[in-house]
């Protein structure tokens, strides 16, 4: 393979060196376990050869920390060799917890919180403190999370009774913030009586600033990013974007967004978005409350936004580059949710299924349309949905070795709606259902399938069936090194849209790495598969996994027509993923992939290397949102 970058050479050889590590977790998989020697009470000198090889890199490491030399200095500074592995505290399989269930109702004697700062300490052992200089000076840096804001996250209260699953749900809460690394809600069972508890809460930061950048030396063409997940330890949020030199109608792109969340301990969080980009432009202000714990009973939201957008048309034969029109709006959207639960007769227990009720009203309007199929109008939907939800800890499963919430349950929702427009009337009926199940010796399964057309003097359009499955397997650990895989099937079928809605197989879409804005059509059918093997490699928290993927996707054009009937699109390839759980920066991946079927009419190269930041798989959540139009993209 020839390449006019210079530097691609360079990183062929570690993409090379993770394949043969991932190839070589393969073949550790198919090996008989063997029997364990007999116990032998002679001591005996360590020999080195048998030593794991991350074992010895890390001897070799501490040897030359040693000595008086500037190498020796810094890898002093940047390494700690004397931390044993942590062992995950009560990493339960499940995470509504039997043993919490007893105290329930119990007064909240005395609570009390403990924030840890970003580097250097662990949330199981608070005895460790910050050894090296980027530790301590990483601290220094960092306004750490003040307690007010844990105490509003938490589901209870001092000298107030405790209420079924408030521990738990807490917890997760905790867990799932954005610039909090871990948490751990302990009860301390040695001074717990049958009428009060005493809790503990602990958590644990990351370094809540960051960013990120890009250059392109041949086009002087860059982006730079920066963000703030915790403002002065105050839970605010902001990020930014700035794009210059783009070979585009303008050479700059500015993106900037800033939250509060739960204001004031209502769980109600404000959003103010302002994006002005080539091809979309927008300026949005809203108000939020989810259902975010499995007891809340109201949610809704509020907001107003205003929209430019170039909107891609449908591509001729002729076609060598990708057309736009033009696409104005404005849209007012609120809503409002109630969740109802069912009685238990058994005092302690909480029923986890919840009968959820929805009304949302969208009123938009526009002042330019690319085409005849849009009119100003108001839609009003409304649903009612039965949830299951639960969740189980698991770790190494999107994050490197974090504590993982894993949502499974089962969502059934039906929708129904009336659309007034300037020109025309017409109905909205949709269904949702799914349903997952995780066990750590079968591995996660999520099924999901979505129907949602509009009717017009009954005739369907706009309509669009989707379905979805998950797969990942159990963790295969072999010492440090751990292996996972992932498989996603994905179908989106378009049933009598406009032509200018249509799907591609862009990055997330379809095939990873993939872009081509001229291959469109309105029915498509995705399978990928990924192993990801992690390593025990890290430095300075930086820790590293390699990656082996599979992508395939079907496109087909017309509204009736089969995708299986066209040719399918593949890609291929090898990576590296890095991640530091301390900071706020995503996860970077480095991938190597092949295309062997090229889009038409475009120049793009059957090998590409490329680097993405934003995780491929996520999990789909039993939370009830707001009543909504079945998405088709």
């Amino acid at each position: 393979m020839q390449s006019s970058h210079p530097w691609l050479r360079h990183l062929l050889c570690p993409i090379l060196v993770g394949a043969m590590l991932l190839c070589a977790g393969f073949c550790l998989a198919q090996e008989a376990p063997k029997q364990k020697p007999k116990a032998d009470t002679t001591t005996a000198p360590v020999d080195t050869t048998r030593q794991k090889f991350d074992e010895r890199i890390m001897d070799n490491l501490r040897r030359m920390s040693e000595r008086k030399t500037i190498m020796g200095k810094l890898l002093k500074a940047i390494l700690v060799f004397d931390r044993s592995s942590e062992e995950v505290y009560g990493l339960d399989a499940e995470l509504i917890q039997r043993e919490y269930e007893k105290h329930n109702y119990k007064i909240v004697r005395n609570l009390d919180i403990i924030t840890l700062d970003a580097f250097g300490y662990s949330i199981n052992d608070t005895s460790r403190v910050p050894k090296t200089f980027f530790e301590k000076a990483g601290n220094s840096l960092h306004v750490k999370t003040g307690r007010g804001q844990v105490r509003n996250k938490l589901l209870f209260k001092k000298k107030e009774p405790l209420q079924p699953l408030a521990l738990v749900e807490s917890e997760r809460l905790l867990r799932q913030t954005e610039y909090l690394l871990d948490a751990r809600i302990i009860v301390n069972e040695q001074t717990t009586t049958e009428d009060s508890v005493d809790v503990l809460v602990i958590t644990k930061d990351i370094f809540s600033l960051g960013g990120s950048g890009s250059y392109s030396p041949s086009s002087g063409s860059g982006r730079i990013s920066l963000r703030e997940l915790n403002f002065l330890g105050q839970g605010h949020q902001l990020r930014s974007t700035y794009r210059f030199n783009m070979n585009r109608p303008r050479p700059w792109e500015v993106s900037g967004e800033y939250s509060i969340e739960n204001i004031g301990k209502t769980y109600i969080s404000a959003d103010v978005a302002y994006i002005n980009q080539n091809y979309y432009k927008e300026k949005s202000l809203f108000i939020r409350r989810d259902f975010f714990s499995t007891n809340t009973k109201y949610a809704g939201a509020a907001g107003v936004a205003w929209i430019d957008e170039q909107l891609l048309l449908p591509p001729i034969p002729e076609d060598t580059i990708p057309r736009f029109g033009d696409l104005s709006y404005s849209r007012r959207d609120v809503w409002l949710g109630r969740a109802f639960k069912f009685k238990s007769y058994n005092l302690g227990y909480e029923p986890r299924g919840r009968l959820i009720m929805g009304l949302r009203a969208i009123d938009t309007d526009y002042s330019k349309m690319p085409t005849d199929n849009f009119q100003s109008n108001i839609l009003v939907l409304g649903s009612v949905g039965y949830s299951i939800r639960k969740y189980y800890k698991d770790h190494y499963l999107f994050g490197f070795g974090r504590t993982e919430d894993i949502p499974a349950g089962t969502l059934v929702s039906f929708t129904g709606g009336y659309e007034k427009g300037d020109i025309s009337e017409r109905r909205y009926f949709a269904a949702s259902t799914s349903f997952a199940k995780y066990s750590p010796s079968f591995g996660y399964l999520y099924t999901g399938a979505t129907y949602g057309t509009y009717i017009r003097d009954e005739r369907l359009e706009q309509g669009v069936l989707e379905v979805q499955s998950l797969y990942f397997t159990r963790l295969t650990e072999w010492g440090n090194w751990k292996l996972r895989h992932y498989i996603l099937g994905r179908g989106t079928f378009g049933i009598n849209r406009n032509p200018e809605e249509l799907l591609a197989i862009n990055n997330e879409s379809g095939l990873r790495g993939f872009r081509s804005d001229l291959l469109r059509g309105s029915r498509r059918v995705t399978f990928n598969y990924e192993a990801n093997l992690y390593t025990p490699l890290s430095l300075l928290g930086f820790r590293l996994a390699t990656v082996l993927f599979a992508d395939i996707a079907w496109l087909s054009t017309g509204n009736k027509s089969s995708p299986f009937t066209e040719t399918p699109y593949r890609g291929y390839g090898i990576g590296f993923r890095f991640r530091n759980e301390y900071l706020s920066f995503s996860t970077i991946q480095i991938l190597l992939s092949y295309y062997p079927k090229l889009p038409v009419n475009e120049d793009f190269r059957s090998f590409r290397i490329f680097e993405s930041s934003r995780p491929y798989y996520d999990f789909t959540d039993f939370r009830f949102t707001r009543p909504g139009v079945a998405e088709f993209r």
